[in-house]
């Protein structure tokens, strides 16, 4: 026979029960909501360890899951011009404004700079640690016929570095020049295992520096800035595109919080990317 105490108490059950149903298929709901959301990304944002870093938080305050494409800064245009991602995050201006342009991204956005350095062997067989600009750098390398690895594979670091051979009036190629078509982490290993020459982004120089027998060659120079931004791929071209999600996730890389996240973010003490969204 059933208390008045034994009712109330299974009211309280009952009642406890159904707020928890309830807060779940709300968590469910958003989390449906914004699904997933598909990131095209360079390789330095990844080997760098940035994503792992920054893209957790996200996935938990907004209950989304962010899968990463970490490729180089053409492929992953490419992917956005094909529709197959909903986002990308790249380090190539002029290829990001043809992106633009063309009318398959939209809302482009700074979100992060750092710069590129050249490493080399650390007896320098080449001298290009005597030299005062990165163009001058380069001419040695080509004209001591130094070993140079270079990515070779449309990469955003690939371009930079295609511009800063022009630069400084090498043909290309010599014969210590050898392109490998891998990402910066895996050139950065083949450099050091030939005793090489090769341009790296700051970010995965300091997240393989202890890995490698390599040193900095040449730094500092204003032509190696390295901006990175965020765009959207068009909604209006493609179909199937999750919108909502990547503009949440735009919107959270260039909030407050994240671009002090971003400053915070440090290996062996030093600072990958610095913040420029505002």
């Amino acid at each position: 026979m059933s208390t008045p105490k034994m009712s109330k108490l299974k009211t309280f059950i009952r009642s406890a029960a159904l707020a928890v149903v309830a807060a779940t298929v709300s968590i469910q709901s958003y989390a449906e909501d914004l699904g997933i959301v598909r990131l095209a990304t360079t390789t330095s944002t990844y080997n760098s360890g940035l994503l792992d870093y920054l893209l957790p938080e996200f996935e938990k305050k907004n209950g989304a899951t962010i899968q990463v494409i970490a490729v180089g800064t053409g492929k992953a245009l490419r992917m956005g011009r094909d529709g197959d991602v909903d986002l990308v995050m790249t380090h190539a201006p002029k290829a990001e404004a043809k992106f633009v342009d063309e009318g398959h991204g939209v809302q482009p956005r700074g979100i992060m700079y750092n710069d590129f350095v050249l490493v080399g062997p650390k007896n320098d067989p080449a001298g290009v640690k005597s030299t005062g600009s990165i163009e001058d750098a380069l001419a040695k390398i080509a004209k001591n016929q130094s070993l140079f690895i270079s990515r070779g594979d449309d990469s955003g670091t690939h371009k930079k570095e295609l511009g800063l051979w022009k630069e400084a009036g090498t043909s290309l190629p010599f014969e210590g020049y050898r392109e490998v078509g891998q990402g910066m982490g895996k050139v950065l290993q083949i450099s050091s295992e030939l005793q090489a020459y090769t341009l790296t982004d700051r970010g995965t120089w300091l997240a393989y520096k202890s890995k490698v027998d390599l040193a900095i060659a040449s730094e500092g120079d204003k032509r190696l800035f390295n901006p990175y931004q965020v765009i959207l791929v068009n909604p209006a071209k493609y179909d199937g595109l999750n919108t909502k999600g990547a503009q949440a996730l735009s919107d959270w890389l260039i909030s407050d919080e994240t671009q002090k996240r971003i400053n915070d973010f440090r290996l062996h003490g030093e600072r990958l990317f610095i913040a420029n969204a505002k």
